[in-house]
Formats: structure tokens, C-alpha cells, sequence
């Protein structure tokens, strides 16, 4: 569990201190600036799915693969892909923004800012995860934790004293951007340049799909949501407000049970308590922001409730399939376990592209339940086949 908590500790501080700071932002520039974590939301995506191949694959891949060059191959090679991917956003950011509805002149800015400030995000997620695996958990908590203090010190602090928003994106960039530098520096092992894509897409496929699945339906679904007025999309961005870091937490179940699987070390009873333990304090915790920050807000409270209870029931059932997931496409079939994530995202898209305000919600719940009964049962069928089954069954 303590394991579990610090690895939730840095999932926490890289996911709350931009909306932190997007909220402070917006009290003191413009409140419409909170508006860029919706108008972002999307882009997470692709940011996830840079790291399921390049960060989450590549350590797998050295533990499965036996390859001491998958880590820091993936990092310098995750590096150059994501700056492609990321300088490509930018060009094109001005498009993006009009297909969201919104204003380029007010948002471009401080867009490309976040943009940037996801692609030093996910080096130092790449530098992260790596310490994860090498039992450093302390010393990932240490990074993590300086690097956001010092970006949001230099982001706030900045707005305050400065008028011009170039200025203030330049300073904040430059000042994360060097600390990164240095603990990529600290953290490098002299390598080769080897590692299989194939593998590192194996390993984590039911994540790259799940991802991929969530950009495009979260692009257009948050697009139709917008389309039926402002009360929906008040309602699903407070919504969102109020359990994105949980979520991002909650993922730390995943890591933690992929760092067992490959390391032959995999408790499921062990790893399903502790994941309702942090999962408690997760429920807790959004509850006392929506308690906390509601009245700040012209929402619906039917509108929000609705949106909130769909929250509770996903993250209630999460534990009950995500692990035997990330054992089942490690240790059995990752074509079998994507082509079931395939389905659900199916699913998942199909709901999230009606008509409806809840359309998002929808396929979230239907795409869910589905998955957490096709795991179990796709569990409960090769139980005879899955290699080192006594890890999952007799030591928890």
C-alpha cells in the first residue's frame, strides 16, 4: 500500500497542479481561462497514449525481453516522437481551437503553452516510471514534487508580476524545462539505441487502445455536449474538474500491478484490497471538492448529479477487471485483450457520438460494465493456460 500511495503521490501532483494553476489563472487574468482544461482534454489522451509505448511498454519490455537498453531507448526515442506529435498540435492550433468552438485570439496563447507543458510533463513521466522500476519511489517523489512546485511558483508568480502572456509562458517553460534537463541527466544509464516498438505495444495495447479510443470520443462527444448549451457543458466540465486527478491516481493501480506481473511478483488479493483503500480516499476526496466548490459555480444540480453518479459507479468497478487485465495481456494474449478493448471502445464511441448531452457519460458506463463482465470471463475461461497462475490466486 505504501508503494501504491507514492506512486499515487506523483500521479496526484502532475495531474492537480495545472488545474490548480488554471484555476488561480482564472481569477486573476480571465475566469474564461479555466475554460483551456476543457478545451485541452482531448490532447491528455495523446499524451497517453505517448507513454503507454515509449515509458510504460519499453519497462515492461526490459524485465519481459531481457533488454537493459529498452528504458532509456524508449525515453530518447519517446522524446523525439512526442516533439513531432506535440510541434505538429502547435502548427495546427489555431484549427484546433475554432473545431472546439472557442476563441483563438483569447486561448492560443496560453494553448500552446499547455501543449508545451505536456511534452516536458511527459519526460519527466518517462524519467518517473523508470524509477518506479528500479524500487526508487522516494527519490520519484522528490523529482515530482520539486518540479511542480517550481512550475507553479513560476506560472503564478509570474502572472502576478508580469502583463505580457509571452513573457510568462517563455519563463515558466524555460525554468521546468532546465529542471527536467537535470533530472534526466541524473537519472541516464549509459545504453544502446535498442528496443522492439512491437513488444512495448504488446505489452500495454488494451491502455494504447483505451486511449486512443478516449481521444476520439471525448474530441467529439465534448464537441455535441457543447452544442446542446451551456448548462451541459458547465456541468461536465465541473464534473471533470472534480474527479480528473482522481482518475489519474486511480491509474496507479495499473502501474503497479504491470511492475508485478513482469516481475513475477503479482498478489491479486493484495492488489485489489489496496486499490479500494486508495479508492475510499479518492470518493472522499471528490466529494469535499464538490461540497467545496459548488457554490462557486451556476450549475444544474440534477445536470451534475447525473454526471457524478456515472463517475461513482466507473470508478467503483475499475479495480474488478482493470488488473486481471494488465496480467491477462502481459502473461496470456495481448491480441485477445485488445481486440476485446477494441470492442469496448466500440462501444464507448458508438454512445458518445449521439445526439444526447449525456452522450459521453453514456457510452462510459455501457463501454465499462461490458468490459469488467468480458474480462472476468475471458479470466475465468484460461484460468488452465495463464502461466504462474498461483501468483494470482494462492499468495494474495
Amino acid at each position: 500500500m505504501k508503494r501504491l500511495l507514492k506512486i499515487s503521490l506523483d500521479n496526484l501532483l502532475l495531474s492537480f497542479t495545472p488545474i490548480l494553476s488554471w484555476l488561480l489563472m482564472g481569477i486573476i487574468i480571465d475566469k474564461s481561462l479555466i475554460n483551456i482544461f476543457t478545451l485541452m482534454y482531448p490532447i491528455q489522451f495523446i499524451w497517453a497514449i505517448l507513454k503507454n509505448i515509449f515509458s510504460n511498454g519499453a519497462n515492461i519490455s526490459k524485465q519481459k525481453d531481457k533488454n537493459p537498453n529498452a528504458v532509456m531507448s524508449g525515453l530518447i526515442i519517446g522524446g523525439i516522437v512526442s516533439a513531432t506529435v506535440f510541434l505538429a498540435i502547435i502548427v495546427n492550433i489555431e484549427k484546433y481551437i475554432n473545431f472546439m468552438n472557442m476563441s483563438v485570439e483569447r486561448y492560443k496563447v496560453f494553448s500552446i503553452y499547455y501543449i508545451i507543458q505536456l511534452f516536458i510533463q511527459l519526460m519527466l513521466a518517462f524519467i518517473l516510471e523508470k524509477l518506479y522500476y528500479e524500487n526508487k519511489n522516494s527519490l520519484a517523489n522528490k523529482y515530482s514534487l520539486i518540479f511542480n512546485i517550481l512550475n507553479f511558483i513560476t506560472l503564478i508568480g509570474c502572472t502576478l508580476l508580469i502583463k505580457n502572456q509571452i513573457i510568462v509562458v517563455v519563463t515558466t517553460i524555460t525554468v521546468i524545462a532546465l529542471y527536467t534537463l537535470f533530472c534526466l541527466i541524473k537519472c541516464a544509464d549509459k545504453f544502446k539505441l535498442k528496443l522492439s516498438i512491437i513488444n512495448c505495444i504488446k505489452y500495454t495495447a488494451v491502455d494504447l487502445v483505451g486511449n486512443i479510443v478516449m481521444f476520439i470520443s471525448y474530441l467529439i462527444g465534448l464537441k455535441i455536449v457543447a452544442q446542446h448549451g451551456d448548462i451541459y457543458a458547465a456541468a461536465i466540465a465541473f464534473v471533470s474538474l472534480i474527479t480528473d486527478t482522481q482518475w489519474d491516481v486511480f491509474k496507479s493501480i495499473e502501474t503497479v500491478a504491470q511492475i508485478d506481473v513482469s516481475k513475477k511478483r503479482f498478489k491479486y488479493k493484495e492488489h485489489l484490497r489496496n486499490a479500494y483503500r486508495l479508492l475510499g480516499i479518492l470518493l472522499f476526496s471528490i466529494s469535499l471538492l464538490f461540497v467545496s466548490l459548488y457554490r462557486f459555480y451556476d450549475l444544474d444540480i440534477k445536470i451534475v448529479i447525473a454526471y457524478l453518479a456515472i463517475e461513482f459507479i466507473d470508478l467503483a468497478i475499475h479495480p474488478l477487471y482493470k488488473m486481471k487485465c494488465v496480467y491477462l495481456t502481459i502473461e496470456w494474449s495481448a491480441i485477445k485483450t485488445s481486440t476485446n478493448k477494441i470492442i469496448t471502445g466500440l462501444i464507448r464511441m458508438i454512445f458518445s457520438f449521439l445526439s444526447t448531452p449525456f452522450c459521453t457519460t453514456i457510452g462510459q458506463l455501457l463501454s465499462s460494465l461490458y468490459e469488467c463482465v468480458s474480462i472476468n470471463i475471458m479470466y475465468r475461461n484460461n484460468k488452465p493456460k495463464l502461466k504462474d497462475l498461483s501468483v494470482v490466486n494462492n499468495k494474495g
